[in-house]
């Protein structure tokens, strides 16, 4: 059944539209670059909305026209046609006010951001290091397929291989709303590398996903940060150890430390650096955006408790298993070669149930 209060709340938005598009192409606004960033950001959540609604109000009139054709046309073949697209149109009608619905609900403030991902090896000595290196190369191609450009910001190395910990940065479209389905516990059983009698282990490794700070979305100042420099123990060749290219900035009022080696250049590692401190700053202020919503989301979808346990790698059954949703994959090679969207579109099915139930609470 066609909702027409839907329309008219999609409708209502549209003065608010173009009154964005309208300052965007002010100079005035142009010149103040801070309100044109939240403008444009603001211009692009309503976009879709706004077409989402002409395209449903579209649909609608021409329902109308067929059922008036249907009622009072006394030609028979023209009938039919209207019969014909009424029967097409009215069963697209209930997918796109669901559709619609979504879009009205507001989203993640920071689904559109880019990403800092933290993986460490965590239960499991130097088998959890060896998995986190797994999932580091199951992040990197994942991110090959989606078109994502992966940045290494830090990385501890484990002694057998994979890592203690490494961060990393994803730029994309979208990066934050797809991969914050991955903060938390990865659990995995198998027989490690460095296992000799051939008994299966359980190990763990965490995720972190933070959405990138933007220039204007933490007022960070060099007044209240010190900086070391030291030399570089990771990748670069004869440089190693030999200049002061790495960087480690603390943010003195919060006691937050960073540090980034993995440019040759000082001033490359400096940046890098200042831009992670800059995100994780604003992560304390959007973890409580998160606290705020974990309470509604039962299955711990983006809720950012990242101390629970959310997937379950098990080798010798070949099977992965993301507890959150209960879906699971029987080609565990093919998931660790970063095939992991249908793992993340049940997530994002799953969310966006619950968003739907809290609107209409």
């Amino acid at each position: 059944m066609a909702d027409n209060t839907l329309l008219e709340k999609v409708l209502s938005l549209e003065g608010k539209f173009q009154s964005i598009q309208d300052q965007l192409s002010s100079p005035d606004v142009m010149s103040d670059m801070k309100k044109y960033v939240q403008l444009n950001k603001d211009y692009k959540e309503l976009e879709p909305i706004i077409k989402a609604g002409h395209e449903y109000e579209k649909l609608l009139s021409e329902l109308q026209s067929a059922k008036d054709i249907l009622l009072n046309e006394k030609d028979d073949e023209l009938r039919e046609m209207a019969r014909e697209e009424i029967a097409d149109i009215e069963p697209r009608l209930p997918e796109m006010e669901q559709n619609i619905k979504l879009l009205l609900i507001p989203a993640d403030p920071d689904d559109g951001k880019n990403a800092i991902v933290e993986i460490r090896g965590g239960t499991g000595g130097d088998e959890a290091a060896i998995f986190a290196g797994d999932l580091f190369r199951m992040y990197q191609h994942f991110a090959e397929r989606r078109g994502w450009k992966l940045e290494v910001t830090d990385q501890a190395p484990g002694t057998s291989g994979g890592f203690k910990q490494i961060v990393f940065k994803l730029s994309g479209d979208g990066v934050y709303g797809v991969m914050k389905y991955e903060s938390g516990v990865h659990r995995v059983q198998r027989v490690p590398q460095t296992e000799t009698q051939g008994r299966i282990q359980t190990s763990a490794a965490s995720v972190a996903v933070f959405p990138e700070a933007g220039e204007f979305d933490v007022d960070l100042s060099w007044d209240d940060i010190r900086l070391d420099l030291f030399c570089s123990s990771g990748p670069g060749g004869q440089g190693v150890n030999t200049t002061y290219s790495a960087v480690r900035l603390t943010h003195i009022p919060s006691g937050l430390v960073v540090q980034c080696q993995e440019e040759r250049s000082q001033l490359k590692n400096k940046d890098r650096a200042f831009e992670e401190l800059r995100t994780r700053l604003y992560n304390l202020e959007h973890q409580k955006y998160l606290d705020g919503i974990a309470a509604k989301r039962k299955t711990m979808v983006s809720t950012g408790d990242r101390s629970a346990k959310i997937r379950t790698y098990n080798y010798p059954q070949g099977r992965v298993t993301d507890h959150r949703t209960g879906w699971s994959m029987y080609n565990l090679p093919v998931f660790m070669d970063g095939d992991i969207q249908e793992c993340i579109d049940q997530l994002q099915v799953a969310e966006n149930a619950e968003r739907l139930k809290e609107a209409g609470e």
